[in-house]
């Protein structure tokens, strides 16, 4: 079966961190660009960032740059984003996605694959 699955959403304090756990099935893994969107309540879909097949290129949105990292792991078939500094803004469904190439801002209708998503909420 074809999917994305993501973990590690919760209830978190302004100020702390969370890491999002993305783990696929499924697909090439290895050649396939991994993505991390969010949408937060009465909001469209956003880029939050992107890392490439090996893992050299990797890219983020503006409001996130000095406070996520995307990693992945092609052994384990899994992407993380592990988020610090987190604010109420970011506040979201985290969703993890594939698409052919990895963009500076991807647009969603370029997804070739989503996961369910996943809730973050930051408290202030």
């Amino acid at each position: 079966q074809v999917q994305l699955v993501e973990s590690g959403g919760g209830l978190v304090q302004a100020g702390g961190s969370l890491r999002l756990s993305c783990a696929a099935s499924g697909l090439s893994f290895g050649t396939t660009a991994m993505n991390w969107f969010r949408q937060a309540p009465g909001k469209g879909r956003e880029f939050v960032g992107a890392i490439g097949w090996s893992g050299i290129l990797v890219y983020y949105a503006d409001f996130v740059k000095g406070r996520f990292t995307i990693s992945r792991d092609n052994v384990k078939n899994m992407v993380y984003l592990q988020m610090n500094t987190l604010k109420p803004e970011d506040t979201a469904v985290y969703y993890c996605a594939a698409s052919r190439l990895p963009r500076r801002s991807l647009s969603p209708t370029d997804v070739i694959l989503w996961g369910q998503g996943t809730q973050v909420t930051v408290s202030s």
